[in-house]
């Protein structure tokens, strides 16, 4: 068992459900991974979100550009995420170094067509 500290948006919403019956010896009403990616979906078109939403992108979306995009340590992102060492949440970081990689290459091909 590990001890991570919650942002107050997180801490209410475990306060509103630590009397329901459904959650006990556990944080939340345990929903299986389906029908949680399903009311994703469901979210994203009401939000007029246009990507394929699932657990395992917001987990990993909050692992790049939430955490390590703005500078939290690998170790302390691998202890969010529950990995046993950083092994794992460097894949996280390749990806993040992917994405900075192409994102310069747009603002050096917006930069190309300015040039005189």
């Amino acid at each position: 068992m590990c001890n991570i500290p919650v942002l107050p948006v997180a801490a209410s919403i475990l306060d509103k459900y630590k009397d329901v019956a459904e959650c006990t010896g556990k944080l939340l009403p345990v929903l299986c991974n389906q029908r949680m990616n399903s009311y994703l979906k469901e979210i994203a078109d009401v939000c007029g979100i246009h990507k394929n939403l699932s657990t395992h992108t917001a987990r990993h979306s909050y692992a790049t550009s939430i955490c390590l995009a703005n500078g939290v340590s690998m170790e302390n992102v691998a202890k969010m995420l529950g990995h046993a060492d950083t092994s794992v949440t460097k894949h996280y970081a390749r990806v993040l170094d992917q994405n900075i990689f192409k994102d310069m290459q747009k603002v050096n091909s917006c930069l190309s067509e300015l040039a005189i």
